[in-house]
């Protein structure tokens, strides 16, 4: 049989751990059920994804200045003809493939700061692609949300409609997709596929006993919320940092973690800002670093939502700064609904009430989440046995009857 040929798209490689993270499980359950599949991504960041996951990969974007401002005339001209070229490349990448998969990510939302010609234009165009030339494009675990800008939503609408395949890392990501007008009637639910990755084992700490670990983000609203960008990430950064002082005053070592490469300002922020030999920063590069991070402190604080699932994956209590309805529904689905608070009006008083109820209830809140990822790792088991079904029907009919075969 002639290997298919699968490609893996999104903005993959560029800086976000979560995104990475959805990659690898992808690429781990690929591996593991079709390791005759040829793979190679057309992504954001292409050698950092060929250097770390040893696959080829090529560029989302033909012009390279793509995700900064365009304020002179060259770039504007630039990006202009790049959204043209970037048709032709994406339909001749789509057409040597037989599955393309995009792994994850919140690709059908706006909650983080989005314009309609960036990433949601480039998804059409795959979407298109797909089903110009008969080639299965698969939405694996996405994340989707209601869209104010109606040009995006626009473009989420049709992408998500011109799949040939659709599955979510939650329920509301798939009613706010029934709200827009795309039949869900045969789209699946599962946990996000970032709990299909390996758990590290819980040690004895290297660090101080009662370690903190406090999640950051460059975090500055949403899509509808760019008018206030600059007052929502100062009063972010104040009540996060009072939190960390207030944490370092109770003789707490702390932690700080990153989940993007756009967040480290905002840690030399609250290091400048709280100066003390307690708080410290970690240098983390996957979500794997993440979890190893988290699987030995005694308590975790966090914003970017996959900061909340490596917390919440290595069964370590978890308090979340919420700054979208997806974090909500991690928290419930994993037994923590009560440990959510606001991101976008952080009171560090109230925070610091809330984390003392969270170290209460450990013990309790440990066991909750072992009994949670144990129902998550199955769920994913069933998901990627009905995605081979889905995508791969020829190897999967091959192999039924391999086992039909064997005495």
């Amino acid at each position: 049989m002639t290997p298919v040929r699968v490609g893996l798209f999104g903005l993959l490689g560029s800086g976000n751990l979560g995104n990475d993270g959805s990659l690898e499980a992808v690429l781990g359950y690929l591996r593991a059920e079709h390791p005759e599949a040829v793979v190679d991504a057309l992504c954001g960041g292409p050698e950092t994804v060929t250097a770390r996951y040893a696959i080829p990969a090529a560029r989302l974007h033909w012009y390279r200045g793509e995700y900064r401002t365009a304020s002179r005339a060259g770039a504007v001209a630039g990006k202009g003809l790049g959204k043209v070229v970037d048709a032709f490349r994406t339909a001749a990448w789509v057409r040597a493939h037989d599955v393309v998969i995009v792994p994850g990510m919140g690709v059908l939302e706006a909650t983080l700061p989005l314009r309609p010609w960036s990433f949601p234009y480039s998804l059409f165009l795959l979407c298109a692609s797909g089903r110009l030339f008969g080639t299965r494009v698969a939405l694996v675990g996405v994340g989707a949300a209601p869209i104010g800008n109606r040009a995006t939503r626009t473009l989420v609408r049709w992408s998500a409609r011109l799949a040939a395949y659709r599955s979510y890392r939650d329920a509301q990501s798939r009613d706010a997709m029934r709200a827009m007008g795309v039949d869900t009637a045969r789209d699946e639910v599962h946990p996000d596929l970032a709990f299909a990755l390996p758990t590290p084992r819980r040690s004895t700490p290297s660090g101080p006993p009662g370690t903190v670990c406090v999640g950051v983000m460059a975090f500055h609203g949403g899509d509808d919320d760019r008018a206030r960008a600059d007052e929502i990430h100062r009063r972010y950064l104040d009540g996060v940092t009072r939190f960390v002082r207030a944490l370092a005053e109770d003789g707490r070592p702390v932690r700080l973690l990153t989940g993007d490469a756009c967040d480290t300002p905002v840690v030399a922020a609250i290091l400048d800002a709280v100066d003390s030999p307690l708080v410290t920063a970690a240098e983390t590069a996957s979500l794997a670093d993440l979890m190893e991070e988290m699987a030995v402190a005694d308590t975790v604080v966090a914003t970017r939502y996959h900061n909340l699932v490596c917390a919440l994956k290595t069964g370590t209590p978890t308090l979340a700064l919420s700054y979208a309805a997806k974090s909500d529904a991690l928290m419930d689905r994993m037994g923590l609904a009560a440990y959510c608070h606001p991101a976008r009006e952080v009171d560090a008083d109230r925070l610091f009430e809330q984390f003392r109820e969270l170290e209460r209830r450990s013990a309790q809140l440990r066991q909750t989440l072992a009994e949670r990822n144990h129902t998550a790792e199955r769920q994913l088991g069933v998901h990627f046995t009905q995605l081979t079904t889905t995508l791969f029907p020829a190897a999967d009919h091959a192999r039924a009857h391999a086992r039909q075969e064997t005495p």
